[in-house]
């Protein structure tokens, strides 16, 4: 992908190290929803305040996001990529010390602040540390890792470690702390930023970006789908990863065979990440796009309709593929959109939208099923936006394909 084999060992460096900081992200965003019988049995929670609780560390997603992009833009990508990491790994850590349930909403409040400014850092780096045919190869080879943090989170879920729910929540958090110093020791600050850096300040702009930059011109069209997209796929995906293994429940499947569903899910999620990146950079985009929301369309009429376990398996499996193959398809389009200087805003920003409809989703799935329409009801009010995003993301990709075959003048 590189020629020169220093820059080549530098950028698989940072792949490297930022799959391992998504791995670690897609445990800590599951490990709620794992330990949620335990939790819930412990304080005696309603369906309602499981339903926040699922949505504390999501509203702490919202400024992580925002901030963490903001501060990446000005002062660089490996610094608040290195806090962020920290950041979530203590306050998990705090969350096997909540003696009650506010407690333990405050511990993942803070954790969720930590995991939200991580995320857009991964992207850009991920993004800026190869050529641009193979930058949504390089995003996904980075994003792939947070389902199968999943997946491990899952397989320590059903292992019995001795200190009940707080097991996953101490793995969660020594983990983090320790790749912090990894991080500070091996990963390569991005060459684009550093270039970036260096060109302001020869020019004197440094530090006179505005967040109205993603506004400019006719770029405001751009930014208003892409926080369409992000925020109807994200909706989705967080419903299915707070949310199944409950759901599955509902249905009758007992535990250990919902944690199986679960780890298909997110194995399946693995797979749609890693491939989806793979067909973006080798495909029209458009039909990759076409063919991952319309599979997302189907898993969830499957989930929620059909009393087979092996259907759920599968559906569950199908599910986990596009819909972390939707949040690539997301991910890999939000920095095309921008020039370095805001693109980790930009990138931060769309995730901020997209993680409002993350904070809702786990709530409105339990205002749904209050309501008594049942895991299927769940399932169909997540449609509709699916086809929004999707038809963003269509367009949005479409045109990016125009301007590189020359069709449209940048």
């Amino acid at each position: 992908m590189i020629a020169n084999p220093n820059s080549r060992h530098a950028s698989v460096r940072t792949i490297a190290l930022c799959f391992v900081v998504a791995l670690l992200e897609g445990l800590d965003l599951q490990v709620t929803g794992l330990a949620a019988p335990g939790i819930g049995a412990e304080f005696k929670l309603s369906p309602a305040q499981m339903g926040w609780m699922f949505s504390a560390g999501l509203l702490g997603l919202l400024p992580g996001g925002f901030v963490g992009g903001r501060l990446a833009d000005k002062i660089g990508r490996k610094m608040i990529l290195v806090i962020s990491v920290i950041l979530f790994g203590v306050f998990s850590l705090a969350s096997v010390y909540a003696w009650d349930y506010s407690s333990f909403l405050v511990a993942r409040l803070m954790t969720g602040l930590g995991l939200g400014a991580a995320l857009p850092v991964l992207i850009l780096l991920s993004s800026e540390a190869f050529e641009e045919k193979h930058r949504s190869t390089a995003v996904s080879m980075t994003y792939c890792g947070v389902p199968l943090g999943g997946a491990f989170a899952s397989l320590f879920g059903m292992l019995n470690l001795g200190y009940g729910w707080r097991s996953l929540f101490y793995i969660g958090g020594l983990l983090p702390i320790a790749v912090a110093v990894l991080l500070i020791l091996w990963l390569p600050e991005s060459r684009a930023f550093q270039k970036d850096a260096l060109h302001r300040r020869q020019v004197g702009s440094i530090g006179q970006t505005a967040f109205s930059d993603l506004f400019r011109s006719e770029m405001w069209r751009s930014t208003v789908m892409l926080w369409l997209g992000f925020f109807f796929t994200i909706t989705t995906l967080y419903l299915l990863l707070n949310w199944l293994p409950s759901l599955l429940m509902r249905q009758g499947v007992d535990r250990s065979h919902a944690s199986i569903v679960q780890i298909f899910f997110n194995l399946g999620g693995a797979a749609g990440a890693l491939l989806t990146g793979r067909l973006l950079d080798r495909i029209r985009p458009g039909i990759v796009v076409v063919l991952t929301y319309a599979g997302m369309l189907l898993s969830l009429a499957a989930l929620g309709l059909s009393d087979s376990f092996t259907v759920m398996t599968v559906a569950g499996g199908l599910a986990g593929y596009c819909a972390l193959g939707a949040q690539l398809v997301q991910y890999s389009l939000a920095p095309k959109l921008y020039s370095t200087y805001i693109r980790a805003t930009g990138v931060g920003t769309a995730l901020t939208i997209g993680r409002m409809g993350a904070v809702g989703g786990p709530l409105i799935a339990g205002a749904i099923l209050a309501a008594g329409a049942g895991v299927g009801g769940v399932m169909l009010a997540a449609s509709p936006g699916l086809v929004i995003a999707a038809a963003t993301a269509l367009i949005l990709y479409e045109k990016k394909t125009a301007e590189s075959e020359g069709a449209i003048p940048r």
